[in-house]
C-alpha cells in the first residue's frame, strides 16, 4: 500500500511548526487518520500535541540526525504505529536528496509545501544560494510569509522561477491575509517572429522553457548559438547541440543539449561552437527514450564563443 508523505521544508523560524500545528487541529486534514509526524528539526515554537484534533492517531517522532533518515529506520517507524501516513517537517540545513534517496519505496510524495519568511528570504538567498535553491525546485506550493504590503514581490517571484517554473506562490501579510502570485513570466524572445531569435544570454530560459512547453515550439524555427557535440554512438547525421548551464551555483553546472540533424553531423569538430538555425519538431526518440524537441538544422555556421560560455539564468 503507498503512504502519501506530506512535506513541508523552509528554514528555522520559517512557520512550518505554526502551519502543522494548525491543520492537525482542524477536522478539514486531520479526520483521525493513523499519522506519522516526523520532526526534523527544533525550534522555538513547539507542537502542542493536546491540542490536536485526534491526537490518538497522531504518532510524534523526532529525527535527530541525518543518519536516521535510512529506508530501513523509516520503515520501522511506520511499522510501529500502523501509519496511513506521513507527514513531515524538514530540517532547512540538510538537502532534499537526503530524504527523497532514503524515503522507504511505498512512500510517496503527495504534497511539498516550502515556507519562507520574507523579511529574511533575500538574505538568505544570497549567502545560501544551494540551501535555497534546492528547498524551492522540487516544492509545490511556496509560501512567503511576514510580507508588507507594497514589497517587491517580482524580486521573489524571479527567485522562485529560476529553481521551478511550474509551482505555486502565495504572499502572506497576516491571518486571512494572504495573496496569490499572479505574475505572468514573459519570455526574453519573440515566440510569433518567423525565426526566433535566441540571445546568448536567453540560452537557459530557452532551454528550459523548450523542454517544459515542447509543444509550442513544434514546427517553428529557432536562431542560436551554442555547441556541437558528435560521436558516443550517435548516427553519422545526428549531433548534440546545447550549452553549459549554471542553475544555481558552480557545483550544478551541467551541458544541456538537445539532439540535432544535420547532414553534416560527422564532419564537426566535437565540442565547437556554431550559430544554427534550426526547426523544431516534437517527436520520439529512443535517444530520449520519449517525445521531445528535436532540432533540425537548415543552417550551421561556425562562430566564436560567447563572452560567457556558461549560461545562467
Amino acid at each position: 500500500m503507498e503512504i502519501p508523505v506530506y512535506l513541508f521544508t523552509g528554514f528555522l523560524e520559517s512557520g512550518k511548526t505554526t502551519f502543522i500545528q494548525d491543520i492537525l487541529e482542524g477536522s478539514d486534514f486531520n479526520a483521525g487518520e493513523r499519522t506519522l509526524l516526523l520532526m526534523c528539526e527544533q525550534g522555538i515554537e513547539e507542537l502542542d500535541e493536546s491540542k490536536f484534533f485526534t491526537k490518538d492517531n497522531i504518532f510524534c517522532e523526532y529525527i535527530e540526525s541525518r543518519d536516521e533518515l535510512n529506508p530501513g529506520h523509516l520503515s520501522e517507524l511506520q511499522k510501529k504505529h500502523r501509519v496511513e501516513r506521513v507527514v513531515i517537517e524538514y530540517n532547512g540545513m540538510w538537502m532534499m536528496q537526503d530524504l527523497f534517496r532514503n524515503m522507504p519505496q511505498d512512500w510517496i510524495i503527495s504534497q511539498e509545501v516550502t515556507f519562507a519568511d520574507a523579511s529574511v528570504f533575500i538574505n538568505y538567498n544570497e549567502n545560501m544560494r544551494q540551501l535555497v535553491f534546492d528547498k524551492l525546485k522540487t516544492a509545490d506550493l511556496v509560501v512567503f510569509n511576514r510580507c508588507v504590503h507594497g514589497f517587491d514581490k517580482l524580486k521573489f517571484h524571479k527567485i522562485v522561477r529560476v529553481a521551478n517554473r511550474k509551482n505555486q506562490i502565495v504572499y502572506e501579510y497576516g491571518p486571512d491575509d494572504v495573496e496569490p502570485d499572479t505574475i505572468v513570466d514573459e519570455l526574453p524572445f519573440d515566440m510569433n517572429a518567423d525565426v526566433i531569435e535566441i540571445e546568448e544570454d536567453c540560452f537557459a530560459e530557452w532551454y528550459r522553457d523548450v523542454n517544459d512547453n515542447p509543444e509550442k515550439y513544434d514546427k517553428k524555427k529557432v536562431r542560436v548559438l551554442g555547441r556541437l557535440a558528435s560521436g558516443g554512438g550517435l548516427p553519422k547525421d545526428k549531433l548534440i547541440f546545447g550549452r553549459h548551464v549554471m542553475t544555481c551555483c558552480a557545483e550544478d553546472i551541467q551541458f544541456a543539449g538537445l539532439l540535432c540533424v544535420w547532414k553534416n553531423a560527422s564532419k564537426i569538430k566535437n565540442g565547437s561552437w556554431a550559430e544554427i538555425v534550426a526547426e523544431v519538431r516534437l517527436e520520439f526518440t529512443e535517444i530520449y527514450g520519449e517525445e521531445g524537441p528535436i532540432l533540425y538544422c537548415n543552417k550551421v555556421t561556425a562562430s566564436l564563443p560567447p563572452e560567457q560560455e556558461v549560461a545562467t539564468f
